[in-house]
């Protein structure tokens, strides 16, 4: 065959061709195994991810059957153990049922059997061996047999659940109505005087009436005593009718304190108390203490026109309430009923200034305190510009604002923050010149104005003074007044801490109620050698 020419040759193509076709093939091999690594990342990723659910899964049925005490025969369709349980949870309620139904022969016997069973699973369970069909055999059909009697007792369950639902109701109101009387009896008991302290206060007053000399004597010593106007001393101020109590107060602050010959006691009580309060602490010494007696009566700017709680407390109808509950549903707890808050003694704190009109700081005390430590430090303690130094309580939701308050009402809405921090009276120091700069008592008069009615708060001393000193308080350390000795159990550390332990609630130590554990804090300063403790039968 003869080759063409040159001229007619086909041009030199191919090769280029070839390698053009081979790069583009190595390009698309190239891709190819790019997607299918990229693919098989993304599968491994994506089994990787979907892997937890499965084995936490199985990990979670693991915790199950561990925590329902499961084992694997007990899974099997075969399990005896599994058969036997359920025979044992169904004879328990049927016992429940024949005991309503005073079948009381047919409970013990399913009684009997369940404590059987019970024998046969905690054998396997210690020889770690599954129970036989051949071992539980008998047990098993007697159980059978007892259920099959007890079935064909025709038991109402529908019946049966209506009467648990009644007897359940029936212990509710049963509970309720003892906690009811609880509560009334333990109030009644708070608010008794023992035949001790009552003794007390006969031989104080007769004393104090028979002897010319003590008043003589008392009544020259103050007149002369010019501690108490001194700004330089430690002012502590107690409103009590409560002699026992307030001696505790005073002996343990003197007891505890690096400087008790400079500290000075303002004790104001009323007419009853007077007499007791001034023979009592004029026959005794409190480690240099001075000792001031006054009764709110002698005080004459303290009246009804001035003080609308004193027109309130002398209204017939508050009285009423207070005394025998009237015009209340019985939906106010007893504890709001307390006669103690008829008392002005328990009103005067919003008076300090008035009453102590030359002092400018004071420490205020209730007098069912306990103080373990020197408190000459609240005396320069800065309470930046504030009126009222006080322990906050807030650390529990029940200490806010909201708990005291009635925030339904637009005046106490529009005023006050609900979760505001509520804080303690009991231990307070009292700024009075900034008391009197920022008329603090024109604020408590302005609030119980408002409350004629009980609508803004229902009782006590705590909610006015929560409103009085709203944004006019300084937080103190909780270590200076430590609260809970009357009503519920304290941390030692914090009574171990703490520089004066209080008294709250109605179980106060110098009366039978008192909790026990916490009684020697306080009967620690009390001195049951004293002959007219001696006399009265303290113990």
């Amino acid at each position: 065959m003869r080759r063409r020419g040159a001229d007619f040759r086909r041009p030199v193509r191919r090769r280029v061709q070839d390698v053009a076709w081979w790069t583009l093939c190595s390009v698309v091999a190239l891709l190819f195994i790019y997607i299918l690594v990229t693919t098989t990342k993304g599968s491994n990723t994506t089994s990787t991810t979907s892997m937890p659910p499965f084995s936490l899964r199985n990990f979670r049925n693991e915790r199950i059957m561990e925590s329902l005490n499961i084992t694997e025969e007990m899974l099997s369709p075969d399990s005896v153990a599994r058969q036997l349980n359920d025979q044992i949870s169904l004879a328990k309620a049927f016992v429940v049922i024949a005991k309503e139904s005073n079948n009381l022969q047919l409970a013990l016997s399913l009684t009997s059997q369940i404590q059987n069973l019970q024998i046969l699973l905690s054998n396997a369970a210690t020889r770690r061996a599954p129970l036989t069909i051949m071992e539980s055999e008998k047990a098993i059909h007697d159980m059978a047999s007892l259920l099959y009697q007890a079935q064909q007792l025709h038991y109402d369950t529908a019946g049966m659940i209506m009467r648990q639902k009644a007897k359940i109701e029936s212990l509710e109101e049963q509970m309720n109505y003892v906690n009811e009387k609880s509560s009334k009896y333990g109030q009644v008991a708070a608010e008794e005087v023992p035949k001790s302290l009552y003794c007390l206060g006969v031989q104080l007053t007769s004393k104090w009436l028979n002897n010319l000399d003590l008043q003589n004597k008392l009544k020259d010593k103050l007149q002369s005593d010019m501690k108490l106007r001194d700004n330089n001393l430690y002012h502590f101020c107690v409103f009590s009718d409560n002699i026992l109590a307030t001696s505790v107060a005073i002996n343990s602050t003197a007891q505890n304190s690096k400087n008790p010959d400079r500290i000075v006691f303002h004790i104001v009580t009323d007419e009853i108390s007077y007499a007791v309060m001034k023979a009592w602490f004029a026959l005794n010494d409190f480690r240099g203490v001075t000792v001031e007696v006054q009764k709110y009566e002698d005080f004459d700017w303290l009246n009804a026109s001035y003080a609308p709680v004193l027109k309130q407390l002398q209204d017939s109808e508050i009285q009423s309430y207070y005394f025998r509950g009237s015009k209340d549903d019985g939906s106010t707890p007893i504890k709001f009923r307390n006669p103690k808050y008829l008392s002005m003694l328990n009103h005067l704190r919003f008076y300090i200034p008035e009453v102590f009109p030359d002092l400018k700081r004071v420490v205020f005390l209730d007098d069912d305190v306990v103080v373990q430590k020197d408190l000459s430090k609240l005396f320069s303690i800065d309470l930046n510009e504030n009126v009222n130094g006080a322990v906050e309580t807030c650390m529990e939701t029940f200490h806010r604002y909201h708990k005291y308050l009635n925030y339904s009402h637009p005046l106490i809405r529009a005023h006050f923050d609900p979760d505001a921090c509520g804080w303690a009276f009991g231990m307070n120091v009292f700024d009075l010149v900034q008391w009197r700069k920022m008329n603090v008592t024109g604020i408590y008069h302005y609030w119980q104005e408002k409350n004629i009615d009980r609508t803004l708060w229902k009782l006590g001393t705590l909610p006015p003074g929560l409103l009085t000193f709203y944004g006019l308080t300084e937080p103190l350390d909780p270590s200076w007044h430590v609260l809970g000795f009357g009503y519920t159990s304290v941390d030692p550390v914090l009574i171990e801490n703490g520089a004066v332990l209080h008294f709250n609630g109605n179980s106060k130590p110098w009366l039978k109620i008192g909790m026990e554990k916490y009684k020697p804090l306080w009967e620690k300063y009390m001195d049951y050698s004293h002959p007219l403790l001696q006399q009265c039968n303290f113990h």
